[in-house]
């Protein structure tokens, strides 16, 4: 088995680099300097020809897109692991809705939020109104997201999975930077804070 990751920090890699690091397997770490444009060289153009991170090479096969890797290895490896549903089970159907919930309905309004108010983009390029627009939304999404962790202490099932890596990973980067009112969010704080804590989390931080 050869894996070998595509990443920089702080990006939507930080979820895949997570989840690589709670299955354990052994991987090779490759990272770039976006603003040095090293995602636009040939040789990872080839890889990804999207020019983003992250991307993922197993046994010589390239992935790209977050989501899609993390659902690759959940499928393959995380079942085994305890840390993903058995495929065709109502646990694995619940896995996918609210993987997919995280990146394209809430990763959505943070993505808008950050194109919106980010110095990563042109002044020119940003409007208050998409901003304060999409901050509702988060802010909305996140009381349905504590709605769902009313009485339970992750988004599936009775145990931590790559469900709660992905999301945890992307809340606790978008709060970073976007200011929201969580005290009354109990019930996101805790997970929030519980997920982020695992050492698996903790083994990625300023790698």
């Amino acid at each position: 088995m050869s894996i070998t990751f595509y990443y920089t920090p702080n990006t939507s890699a930080s979820r895949v680099h997570w989840v690589l690091e709670e299955l354990g397997m052994p991987y090779d770490k490759v990272k770039l300097d976006l603003r040095a444009g090293d995602q636009h060289k040939p040789e990872f153009l080839a890889i990804n020809p999207n020019a983003k991170v992250p991307a993922l090479v197993v046994d010589g096969t390239p992935m790209f897109e977050s989501l899609a890797i993390i659902i690759y290895l959940g499928d393959r490896f995380g079942v085994e692991k305890g840390l993903w549903p058995r495929v065709g089970s109502g646990e694995h159907a619940e896995a996918l809705a609210w993987i997919v919930w995280g990146s394209v309905t809430l990763g959505g309004s943070i993505f808008r939020i950050f194109h919106n108010t980010s110095e990563w983009f042109p002044a020119d390029a940003r409007n208050a109104i998409q901003a304060e627009s999409a901050r509702q939304e988060f802010d909305g999404q996140l009381k349905i997201l504590d709605q769902r962790l009313q009485g339970r202490e992750y988004l599936v099932g009775d145990r931590f999975t790559l469900v709660d890596a992905a999301n945890a990973a992307a809340i606790a980067w978008a709060l970073s930077f976007i200011k929201v009112d969580t005290s009354g969010l109990s019930n996101v704080t805790a997970w929030l804070d519980r997920s982020t804590r695992r050492p698996a989390n903790q083994a990625t931080q300023g790698a």
